[in-house]
């Protein structure tokens, strides 16, 4: 039977259709248009799912049902979007509306949820059934699988694995606290190191960079740059830290990171290894997981979404 996922985003809204093997066999995406009336923006998403129901050459009836992997709180129980920032969504009733549409069970998750789901079923963690999923971009995001099951906690709200402190008094974080964990492990934190590092040392490779993002940084690096390499090594350190956090808390067979950084492989992964087996309870001896890169990249959010 064949399931349809949506993955919303704040860029695009991207759907596909999988088959029982997990495999996508046809996608289609819009853009995302955030902070419309969330009426157009859900009949977008419907628009989305008939592109690629098109593709594949199927109707709505011969599929088992339609997941979607939204950013923000979701209610899961309800079908509801309860609060979503980056689109100018609360209290949205999303499964209730394209249930309305197509004929056909509609469940929701947050969008790190279904990704960490992705790879359960059909990446990197395939087998395993307690896995953590930590996303490394913009924020840092974070989705729990345990017995082989979405952990969403009370009101789905959990998993907000980012939004946990790393330093007390810290970096200010977008969800009003001050020291997250995103504060100091995510991208955007990684550009901000970055960028007063390269205040700080005029004559490095840093502050010669049209612009510093992720690839630049690492260019910089390639390049000879200690000033750069300090920043990532020490970012590094960050990301690690609340990976030992999570291992104490969780002990998971595995964690998997995700984001476009994790293209930078073991000179990343390897270093927050270390780091975890240095530092977690009981050290070497203690519950250490296996700490991968994720395997499914862009298409983790359809194919979690799809198997809700």
């Amino acid at each position: 039977m064949y399931r349809v996922g949506i993955d919303l985003g704040g860029t695009n809204i991207a759907a596909g259709i999988i088959d029982d093997n997990y495999q996508l066999i046809s996608q289609a995406s819009l853009p995302t248009g955030a902070f419309r009336p969330w009426q157009e923006m859900v009949n977008d998403l419907g628009d989305a799912v008939d592109m690629a129901l098109q593709k594949a050459g199927l109707t709505a009836a011969e599929c088992a049902s339609i997941g979607i992997g939204s950013p923000g709180t979701c209610d899961s129980e309800r079908g509801v979007v309860v609060r979503a920032y980056n689109l100018g969504w609360f209290e949205v009733p999303v499964c209730e509306t394209l249930h309305d549409r197509f004929g056909i069970p509609v469940r929701l998750s947050n969008d790190a949820n279904c990704a960490a789901l992705a790879e359960v079923v059909a990446g990197a963690a395939k087998g395993r059934k307690d896995v953590v999923m930590v996303t490394l971009g913009t924020g840092v995001g974070g989705g729990i699988i345990i017995d082989g099951k979405i952990y969403a906690g009370m009101r789905s709200a959990g998993a907000e694995l980012g939004h946990t402190v790393l330093v007390m008094d810290g970096e200010p974080c977008s969800c009003g606290r001050n020291g997250c964990w995103e504060a100091y492990a995510s991208m955007t934190a990684l550009i901000r190191q970055a960028t007063r590092a390269a205040e700080a040392h005029p004559d490095s490779l840093l502050a010669r960079q049209e612009t510093l993002d992720g690839v630049s940084i690492f260019r910089c690096i390639d390049q000879g740059d200690e000033t750069a390499k300090a920043v990532v090594d020490r970012w590094c350190e960050y990301v690690a830290a609340g990976l030992t956090d999570l291992v104490n808390a969780l002990a998971p067979e595995m964690i998997l990171l995700g984001g476009g950084v994790c293209r930078q492989g073991e000179r990343i992964l390897a270093p927050m290894r270390e780091y975890v087996a240095d530092h977690c309870f009981g050290q070497r001896q203690g519950a250490i997981p296996v700490i991968a890169a994720a395997a499914l990249g862009n298409e983790a959010g359809i194919i979690g979404a799809a198997s809700l």
